[in-house]
């Protein structure tokens, strides 16, 4: 059965687990979670798409459970909130799920089939929640001199899709993300080459929470500017005396992350001295620390990041045979002026993370603005975006729109381009040969919009379903 929701669950209570796992289970249509303590839990809300949060009492700190509550509150608006403790916290709990605005709490033993419907219950009325916010917002700007215009991927549909943290309409991160979910059904090292700021990091957490590993941890070392000894001693650990300053025995990540993930990023730093200990460990999975003459071995997954192309280091100061080991499945996330179709709905999704954080609640972006950032090239790419959205909220007014005068100084100067399918390029050749390739890319954006249900597909390009699957077969588009 296909994954619907995520429940994140916080809890050191064995019994509560079991039971979660038998009531969230993924025949049910969930993937659950599961953290040991609120700062844990915390940081898997940044990097999970999280539908659910159950927090358990028992066991936690009052004071810590309140700040993972409230910090989901402000920053996870959409999701549901659910406390779960014994008979003896009842009064606690009560107080605590005022305050902090959660859907209900539970009193414990919490069956699984209780589990189940409170979950159901409070994802339908989450969903309602999410509807009626659009719609109030779709009839505010219906209300307004068009300053915004009625986008389709701002619409109650939706309109966009998420792997995670990242988001996407585009076709060519729609092919990124079935790339990536292939590769997180298997074991094998995944590369992955970005612009800075396209979000690599992102891609390797989203294919990690989607492996059979995503119970073990995902640690992340950065390989840039680092010594040989230094990078040895992160990743293979060392023993008391090893070097200047090693006083104590150390573990390396590669071990601490025993039938988990690394993230590897900028691997095109590394010297060839440790690529030699780098390859190594990918062909045998051994792991000597710095001055032992022991022999560890670890089962752990490498995925490795770089801006630099590895295929073109390859002939000269990067190993091939390293090359090719770590490229089990080669990942490239196009930098974003490659996709100005993702512009405005990573603009709407940043406008909502942070409208009402880090300043006053907003309607929306007005079209203007949103011409002027869908022009602009984004060398920083999509972490370049955020931090501008992000400026745009601070700075604006409280129930009003994000216009062009709240944009900084280099995007208020871009000039606005000239309206063409976005995403299309018409290339050379005579009227034919731009028309077929013109309908080749909108029916490719169509699949691609509906997650590949050709009725609905269909529907929106005025096809039959039949004449739809034509098409289909005419241009070799394929869904994986």
């Amino acid at each position: 059965m296909e994954i619907a929701h995520t429940a994140l669950l916080v809890c050191r209570d064995q019994e509560l687990v079991e039971a979660a796992d038998r009531g969230l289970a993924a025949a049910h249509g969930y993937r659950l979670v599961i953290c040991a303590g609120a700062l844990d839990a915390a940081a898997r809300l940044d990097e999970v798409q999280t539908n659910l949060l159950l927090c358990d009492l028992d066991g936690a700190e009052p004071e810590a459970a309140r700040r993972l509550m409230d910090y989901a509150r402000v920053s996870h608006p959409t999701v549901a909130r659910v406390l779960v403790g014994g008979a003896c916290r009842a009064d606690a709990m009560a107080g605590l799920a005022r305050d902090v605005a959660a859907y209900l709490y539970l009193i414990k033993p919490a069956p699984a089939e209780l589990l189940r419907l409170v979950a159901k219950r409070a994802l339908e009325l989450g969903e309602l929640s999410r509807r009626h916010r659009l719609l109030s917002r779709e009839l505010k700007i219906s209300l307004d001199d068009d300053l915004f215009g009625r986008a389709p991927e701002m619409s109650v549909e939706g309109g966009y899709s998420q792997f995670e943290k990242l988001v996407y309409v585009s076709p060519r991160m729609a092919k990124l993300v079935a790339e990536a979910k292939q590769a997180a059904a298997t074991d094998l090292p995944v590369l992955i080459f970005g612009e800075t700021g396209t979000g690599k990091e992102l891609l390797a957490r989203a294919i990690q929470f989607n492996s059979r590993r995503m119970v073990s941890p995902m640690h992340v070392q950065n390989c840039g500017g680092m010594s040989d000894e230094m990078l040895q001693s992160e990743l293979f650990g060392h023993v008391r005396g090893a070097f200047t300053g090693a006083i104590s025995d150390r573990l390396g990540l590669f071990r601490g992350a025993d039938g988990g993930t690394v993230f590897l990023d900028e691997i095109s730093e590394v010297s060839p001295s440790f690529q030699v200990s780098l390859l190594r460990f990918l062909q045998e999975g051994e792991v000597k620390p710095l001055g032992s003459d022991k022999i560890h071995r670890a089962d752990v997954r490498i995925i490795a990041a770089s801006n630099r192309s590895l295929e073109e280091m390859a002939q000269g100061r990067f190993r091939r045979d390293l090359y090719y080991r770590l490229k089990g499945f080669d990942l490239r996330i196009p930098a974003l002026r490659e996709r100005r179709e993702d512009i405005p709905v990573l603009a709407q999704f940043f406008l909502e993370k942070y409208a009402g954080v880090v300043g006053p609640r907003v309607i929306g972006i007005t079209r203007e603005a949103l011409e002027k950032l869908r022009a602009y090239d984004f060398p920083g790419n999509v972490r370049e975006l955020e931090t501008e959205v992000r400026r745009m909220v601070a700075v604006a007014d409280q129930g009003g729109y994000v216009s062009v005068r709240h944009l900084s100084e280099t995007l208020q100067r871009v000039q606005a381009r000239e309206t063409e399918p976005l995403g299309w390029d018409g290339g050379a050749g005579g009227l034919k040969e731009m028309v077929e390739r013109l309908e080749k890319h909108a029916v490719s954006r169509a699949l691609a919009r509906h997650h590949w249900n050709q009725s609905r597909a269909a529907e929106d390009l005025g096809l039959s379903r039949v004449g739809l699957a034509n098409k289909i077969r005419r241009y070799g588009l394929s869904g994986s």
